[in-house]
């Protein structure tokens, strides 16, 4: 049979092929992650440590769900939702896979291609050339195999699975910084619409105590005990109360409206129950700038882009070089269907070929500048992402430091307001001042809890935002590290079918 005449051509193009994937050229300059200014400590951390625990070995750094740290039940059902719910995380995943086949197809390319094309034939046949009248119809009966194999010596395949590669990492680690922004996002919006619903409680209370005033005000003005300009104002603080109460029920649903939209949800289908809000207590684990360089997914993705350039510069330079073809046919070919397959009948071709470019006008000496360009703009992509990284810790840092401080002051201002309430409270009941101070105290303390709760919210937010700047639980490990499958794979000899 064909197959086995021609096994062993087929046995000498595999030890050329593995010869070939060894022993090639590889014209991608050798790569190295840029280097780029590390700070040996993060200014802001010596500022005030007070969210910071401490040190202990690095192995204490969350690598899974890191809101758990926040303590509420509620928002780590939601971001258990996220991760399969969320359009934009979907839609990036989606896009690994369409890297990952890119991978698979430049793979493909180390092995030769082989195709099959049986045919059959009726001929009718009048004359020959010659004049000779034949007046005879046959058939023909052919299976042809065909094989195409052009080896990689100067290293334009590896380079282009090496670049595939790379891409499909990077884009790996789109889809983890996607998934680490949606779950900071939800975080944020759920602590702001746990504040809303604190404030909204405060905002009634307030609006209750100016219609106290109002009316104290009318009944003091109609004994001519305060002037109608009193009354006025009275009217107006009121009235101001109830739209602030108004607009913080606006914005409470709007926050209700973002989650649900994160969730894959539509806003009129999804509704969270009124909960009291309950400041976390952040505690960040400590770090180096230098880690941010392994737990920042977005770090991970430009390093990986500066790979994918660098690797495409080398398949810009193989195209200098003459490229080297295989090929081979066989199969049978008969007249007969009885003996389309016997022994006699086969048929068999071999040859090789190789193509050079003479002239290009400099088109390959212009594709190698443009990808070395290429890596360049990559290069200060990556730094530029790398100072950006560290500028949005340094500014989380300061939030959460000065939210921290801010909310120590407050608190002590709600204190001394509670004790001015509770003494203009027993100076009336003793009948020494009017029971319009009790209403003014009891406003005043009202609106230093308001800003209590203002710097606590802020504070939850800065919180969720130092932990996204810090990349979350992630790991740059998770995208270089090979998947269980490449491993059982490179384990067997086998090229792997994935990054």
């Amino acid at each position: 049979m064909f197959i086995s005449a021609s096994r062993p051509p087929l046995r000498a193009a595999a030890v050329l092929a593995a010869a070939v994937a060894n022993f090639g050229c590889d014209l991608a300059p050798s790569y190295a992650p840029p280097s780029v200014p590390t700070p040996p400590a993060y200014k802001e951390s010596a500022a005030d440590g007070v969210f910071w625990k401490k040190a202990r070995p690095s192995g204490e750094q969350s690598r899974g769900p890191w809101w758990l740290m926040f303590g509420d039940p509620e928002l780590s059902a939601y971001e258990e939702k996220l991760s399969s719910a969320n359009l934009d995380i979907q839609a990036a995943v989606a896009g690994f896979f369409v890297a990952r086949s890119l991978v698979k197809q430049a793979r493909a390319q180390y092995y030769p291609a082989l195709s099959l094309a049986p045919s059959v034939t009726r001929s009718y046949l009048g004359a020959t050339p010659f004049g000779f009248f034949v007046n005879s119809t046959f058939d023909m009966y052919s299976l042809p195999f065909d094989a195409t194999w052009t080896p990689d010596f100067w290293g334009k395949t590896r380079n282009a699975v090496k670049a595939n590669v790379s891409a499909a990492q990077a884009s790996a680690a789109n889809v983890q910084n996607i998934r680490l922004t949606m779950q900071g996002d939800l975080a944020v919006d759920y602590f702001q619409l746990r504040g809303q619903d604190a404030l909204i409680a405060l905002l009634d209370q307030a609006a209750r105590a100016q219609l106290d005033l109002l009316r104290l005000n009318r009944a003091l003005g109609r004994a001519g005990l305060v002037s109608g300009q009193a009354v006025a104002q009275a009217d107006s603080a009121y009235r101001t109360a109830k739209a602030q109460w108004e607009n913080a029920g606006i914005l409470r649903a709007q926050y209700e409206h973002a989650i649900a939209v994160l969730l894959g949800r539509p806003p009129s289908s999804f509704s969270i129950s009124v909960q009291p809000f309950r400041m976390p207590t952040i505690r960040v684990p400590p770090a180096l700038p230098s880690d941010l360089l392994e737990r920042r997914p977005d770090i991970a993705a430009a390093e990986r882009a500066v790979a994918q350039a660098n690797a495409q510069i080398g398949v810009a330079r193989a195209a200098y070089f003459p490229s080297f073809s295989l090929t081979g046919s066989g199969g049978y070919l008969a007249f007969v269907l009885q003996h389309w397959v016997d022994w006699p009948d086969r048929m068999w071709a071999l040859g090789a070929g190789f193509a050079e470019t003479l002239f290009d006008a400099g088109l390959r000496k212009a594709t190698v500048r443009q990808f070395r360009r290429s890596y360049l703009q990559a290069v200060a992509n990556y730094r530029k992402t790398v100072l950006a990284a560290f500028q949005q810790v340094e500014d989380d840092m300061a939030s959460l430091r000065i939210s921290t401080s801010d909310i120590r002051r407050q608190k002590a201002a709600v204190r001394a307001g509670k004790t001015n309430l509770a003494e203009e409270v027993a100076r009336y009941r003793a009948g020494i001042d009017p029971r319009l101070n009790v209403a003014t105290a009891r406003l005043s303390l009202l609106a230093l809890e308001q800003a209590e709760l203002n710097y606590e919210t802020q504070y939850a937010a800065a919180g969720v935002q130092l932990v996204e700047a810090l990349g979350g639980g992630w790991n740059r490990s998770d995208i270089l590290r090979p998947s269980p499958e490449r491993q059982r794979a490179e384990a067997g000899g086998q090229k792997p079918a994935g990054p």
